[in-house]
């Protein structure tokens, strides 16, 4: 691969927040207006060739753009589209950018473009981690949920049928390119799932921004842009200081999984889909927060705030009830599955007091009865 090329210049109206990786450092551009702008992608790695990969939501709205705005720095742009939805991050899908990639005759120098959200993103950072054993990739992330949290760190991979993400890699972008514009044509759902991994860094890293959170939930859900800039460059600062430590996530890395180990059983036992990666990510968090009570390493109180956060974002605060003749035990065996779990013990992310995070098992017991309290209510 390429020694990394952080660019001269960037468009005057991008913020910037660099990830410190040594050779795979690398900038998140954080501002309106970039997608579109050749100036967002200078300075990357010289290639013949891009691949533009997206999906038939997201294409029809960005794909010209971004088309337009790689035409100066490649002389070929070609570009594949995949279905939409969390239910097709499959091996199937993935064999489809392969078929782009070998149909249209990229060579190793072929830089990837992932133009969506978290899944396609996720997806084309594994096939660029996989073809010809790694090409570059830029991610431009076209939802609230990928600009904060997926698109950052080189976490990429697909879904098992038994377990989310298990099949992957770690493999870092040349860029992450921000456009804030775009978060307008999101759903209302869609940008309140994303909300779910803003709210996550208050409580395992910055009270300060959890209480800025408290104070401003109501701009950001009406989207005003300076409150959005300011949540999704905060968000980025907090993911890019964990992961510049700790990149493959040997240690202190896992706390960014809080509310995770809940939601992705969710996500695995409704089928994936039904819900949206969020909002098991703001239920989790309950569950997760509840869990740290009865562990006695927050009081009643801060579970209080945190569930009344996550509701004024629009998100569930109570799980699904998975089988309702043992509820607690389809939890157990999914999140036993989970790539956090050590030989078959379940790891937690559990709140250590407001602003700090641990990452411990818990007994049994103790996880049955949380669950029986936190789903099947809302």
């Amino acid at each position: 691969m390429p020694k990394r090329s952080i660019p001269r210049t960037m468009p005057s109206a991008a913020q910037e927040v660099s990830i410190s990786l040594g050779e795979r450092s690398y900038t998140i551009a954080i501002g309106s207006g970039l997608l579109a702008d050749p100036l967002s992608y200078g300075g990357l790695p010289k290639a013949s060739a891009a691949l533009i990969v997206s999906n038939t939501t997201v294409a029809p709205l960005y794909a010209q753009g971004l088309r337009a705005a790689l035409a100066p720095h490649y002389a070929q742009v070609h570009e594949v589209l995949l279905p939409d939805g969390e239910e097709h991050k499959t091996w199937q899908t993935l064999q489809t950018i392969f078929d782009a990639l070998l149909e249209h005759g990229c060579d190793r120098k072929t830089v990837l473009f992932a133009l969506g959200g978290g899944v396609v993103g996720d997806m084309t950072g594994f096939a660029a981690a996989s073809y010809m054993r790694g090409v570059p990739f830029v991610q431009v992330p076209t939802t609230l949920l990928s600009q904060v949290d997926s698109s950052v760190g080189g976490k990429t991979g697909i879904n098992h049928p038994l377990g989310k993400n298990m099949v992957g890699a770690f493999y870092q972008p040349q860029r992450v390119v921000c456009d804030l514009d775009v978060l307008r044509t999101l759903p209302a759902r869609e940008f309140s799932a994303g909300l779910a991994e803003v709210i996550k860094y208050g409580p395992i890293a910055d009270m300060q921004f959890f209480e800025w959170l408290e104070q401003n939930m109501d701009a950001l859900v009406a989207q005003q842009p300076g409150a959005l800039a300011h949540a999704v460059r905060r968000s980025c600062e907090i993911k890019a200081a964990v992961v510049g430590q700790d990149e493959r996530e040997s240690g202190l890395r896992a706390i960014l999984n809080f509310g995770h180990t809940f939601g992705h059983a969710i996500e695995a036992g409704m089928g994936y889909g039904a819900w949206l990666h969020g909002e098991g990510v703001g239920a989790g968090m309950v569950m997760a927060a509840e869990l740290s009570c009865r562990l006695k390493l927050v009081d009643a109180a801060f579970v209080a705030r945190l569930t009344a956060l996550i509701r004024r974002a629009g998100l569930p605060t109570q799980g699904p009830v998975l089988d309702r003749a043992d509820n607690a035990g389809r939890y157990l065996q999914l999140m036993r599955v989970d790539k956090k779990s050590e030989a078959g013990e379940i790891r937690f992310v559990l709140i250590d007091g407001p602003g700090q995070a641990v990452v411990r098992s818990a007994p049994d017991a103790e996880v049955r009865a949380v669950i029986d309290a936190c789903c099947g209510r809302d």
